[in-house]
């Protein structure tokens, strides 16, 4: 029988990198671009070699904005993946694009590729809101290409959307939450705006800065919305649950709302601790309790899979192929049981303590009764009937920060 893995694909490019995002991501020429379809799909057919037994059941490509490369690129990379890796029939296929990169072509032809489920990084349906987040789109461009994604055939689209951003109120946050679910998306990811380090939001807005005010935005000082004040942001925050119940979604993840059996199954995977697979500059993996990700630097990662150095006609050997891996760790026993609860807790159905004994053959009452009888009188945990099942409270999900942190093993 075939192992099950997931497959993450990084395309690190964007038109311009928004003032909030520090993902490995920005703008790039022609040239690099280009070379850098070429090595990705070296590394694709090289990787592939090392996962004979196992069937592919998810694929995320994922950026920067995977959508801003070409139809045919893509076509060609999807061709790669189908011809290296066993991928499951029915397998979840995910792009993530944003607003002003798509047109009926490219969906057309991402449809034809195998492409099956389209996520669209709107954030906000309030321009002004999006000027300030740095957005290369408005609101209108994101309801064009929905329709187009529709009329092309998608019928699993999810929409991104961030709450307490600069110059956010409860009522415009309500108003783009029914704005969204009434064009119908089967899913929704809605999540609060972090500021951080190493962003021009964190220059304008960081620790030390004023409200809604910073030196500028690296070009001389200027005034900028103010964020939210907390009570304004935990309005929002209990709001999304309850604007979406009435549109017909159901909150299966602390941030994530789906209509039923519309679930992101590549996100569960991450979610459960499945084996997954990064291909791409930066991509991380997890393979067998084995955690590494890819070098981060363009130069070397083109070196390795470019045909330069380290890659010969076929993409490379194992031997240079894993110089590329970067912080490679095995995680311990303890790390994978921390995993386990922290990560399987964010789920609204949270974890079996059935399967906790399976996995690591001790009891799950042996290793984390104390933390979890007191995380229940403090109601931030639930038993099911059995004991076999635990999840987070509502109150639970609301600090779910500090609920999450005592499953950590010293």
């Amino acid at each position: 029988m075939m192992k099950e893995l997931e497959l993450y694909i990084h395309i690190p490019f964007c038109k311009q990198k928004c003032l909030y995002c520090d993902f490995l991501s920005g703008p790039c020429s022609q040239e690099t671009t280009e070379q850098y379809v070429d090595a990705l799909e070296r590394q694709i057919r090289y990787e592939a070699k090392n996962y004979r037994g196992y069937e592919v059941t998810t694929i995320f490509w994922g950026g920067g904005t995977p959508s801003l490369l070409r139809a045919e690129q893509l076509v060609r990379l999807m061709e790669a993946v189908r011809d290296s890796f066993a991928v499951r029939a029915d397998a979840e296929i995910t792009l993530e694009s944003n607003p002003g990169t798509l047109d009926d072509e490219k969906l057309s032809r991402y449809k034809k590729a195998g492409i099956n489920r389209l996520s669209m990084g709107l954030q906000s349906a309030d321009d002004r809101e999006l000027k300030a987040l740095g957005r290369i789109h408005d609101y209108a461009a994101f309801e064009k290409n929905f329709r187009q994604a529709r009329k092309a055939g998608f019928e699993n689209i999810n929409v991104d959307l961030m709450s307490a951003l600069p110059g956010q109120s409860a009522e415009s946050w309500e108003r783009t939450l029914r704005k969204v679910a009434a064009l119908g998306a089967e899913h929704i990811s809605a999540y609060s705006l972090i500021i951080e380090e190493g962003t021009p939001f964190w220059e304008r807005y960081g620790e030390e800065k004023e409200p809604g005010k910073s030196d500028g935005d690296c070009s001389g000082k200027q005034e900028f919305p103010a964020l939210p004040p907390e009570d304004e942001e935990r309005r929002m925050y209990e709001r999304t649950q309850e604007i979406l119940r009435e549109y017909g979604y159901h909150r299966y993840e602390i941030s994530n709302y789906a209509k039923q059996g519309r679930e992101c199954r590549h996100n569960i995977g991450y979610w459960r601790r499945a084996d997954y697979l990064g291909l791409g500059l930066g991509a991380s993996s997890l393979v067998e309790n084995v955690r590494w990700k890819m070098t981060e630097d363009m130069e070397e990662y083109l070196g390795f899979f470019g045909g330069g150095r380290a890659c010969g006609k076929d993409g490379g050997t194992e031997e240079n192929g894993r110089d590329c891996r970067k912080d490679v760790e095995e995680l311990s026993v303890s790390e994978q049981m921390e995993e386990f609860m922290f990560l399987g807790l964010r789920m609204t159905e949270g974890v079996s303590t059935e399967k906790f004994a399976a996995q690591f053959g001790r009891s799950f009452f042996e290793i984390y009764g104390e933390a979890a009888q007191k995380l229940e009188a403090d109601g931030l945990v639930v038993f099911n009937r059995e004991r076999t099942g635990l999840k987070l409270t509502a109150y639970g999900t609301d600090v779910s920060n500090y609920a999450l942190a005592q499953f950590l093993l010293d």
